[in-house]
C-alpha cells in the first residue's frame, strides 16, 4: 500500500481543513518565539508567596521546604533550580526559566518558582487568570 494512498479520498472541505489547521498550528508556535523577558521572580509555597526578587540581580537563595532545602540560582536574567532534596530532580533537569509565565516547580518540597511581569516595565497583556 501506498503511503499517501488516503489522499485520494480527501474531498476539497478536508483539503481546506487540512490547511486551516497546519496554518493555525504554525501560528501558535510561532507565538512562542515572542514572549516577553520576565522582571521578576515569585516563589510560592502552597498559598503564601516566600520569596520575591528581580530577574536581574545574580543571587543564590536556599528556599525551606517539606523535605529540606531547595537552593534556586538567580543568574544572567533567568532563573533555576540547582539543588533539591526531592528524590527525582525533576526540579532541576526543568532548566532555566527566563520569560514571563515561565514556571519551574518542586511537587514534593511544595515549591513553586513562577517568572512574572515585563522587563520593559511594562506589565505585558491579560490573560484568564489575573490577581
Amino acid at each position: 500500500m501506498k503511503i499517501f494512498a488516503w489522499t485520494k479520498h480527501l474531498t476539497p472541505f478536508d483539503c481546506k481543513l487540512v490547511g486551516v489547521v497546519a496554518v493555525l498550528v504554525c501560528l501558535s508556535f510561532s507565538l512562542l518565539l515572542y514572549r516577553s523577558s520576565g522582571a521578576r521572580v515569585v516563589v510560592s509555597s502552597g498559598d503564601r508567596v516566600v520569596f520575591v526578587a528581580p530577574l536581574d540581580k545574580d543571587q543564590r537563595v536556599e528556599l525551606e521546604g517539606p523535605l529540606g532545602v531547595t537552593v534556586l540560582q538567580i543568574e544572567n536574567g533567568a532563573a533555576r533550580i540547582i539543588s533539591s532534596p526531592c528524590a527525582h530532580k525533576v526540579c532541576i533537569r526543568m532548566g532555566e526559566a527566563r520569560h514571563s509565565g515561565d514556571l519551574l516547580a518542586c511537587v514534593p518540597n511544595d515549591l513553586v518558582v513562577s517568572i512574572e511581569g515585563d522587563s520593559t516595565g511594562e506589565d505585558g497583556e491579560y490573560d484568564f487568570i489575573r490577581r
